[in-house]
């Protein structure tokens, strides 16, 4: 049996599902930049952390990543492919096959994201092939 292990990459705009999908694909290791701003079991977003946020996300992969989590996925818009880019170098480094989910629905934005700002992320969307 072939051992791959897989790091998953799940892109999508608030309310698409990217978090439901990850935490299906990968119930034990499921992450997202949004996890940063969860106080308490209350999420309480502050757009001046968002840095810390990204870079808490990067480096909880990578350390899910070096215990040889089999399957490891991450939920966050990735509107751009700049900000995949962390994640290719990381899966390369350490043997990880990358495959892109991108979510289509529209659930609804459970952290209430402003229209205005789900239309400037559709509005600089990247295709993105590995």
């Amino acid at each position: 049996m072939l051992n791959v292990k897989t790091l998953f990459l799940v892109r999508g705009l608030p309310g698409s599902g990217k978090s439901t999908l990850a935490k299906m694909l990968c119930p034990r290791d499921a992450y997202e930049a949004d996890d940063w701003f969860i106080d308490e079991g209350v999420y309480r977003f502050d757009p001046r952390q968002l840095h810390k946020a990204h870079h808490y996300c990067q480096t909880v992969v990578k350390n899910a990543m070096e215990t040889a989590a089999p399957k490891i996925a991450v939920a966050n818009t990735f509107s751009e492919r700049w900000e995949m880019e962390p994640y290719f170098d990381m899966a390369e480094k350490r043997g990880y096959t990358v495959q892109i989910v991108e979510c289509l629905g529209s659930f609804g934005s459970i952290h209430n994201v402003p229209e205005s700002d789900v239309k400037k992320m559709r509005d600089r969307w990247e295709s993105v092939t590995c």
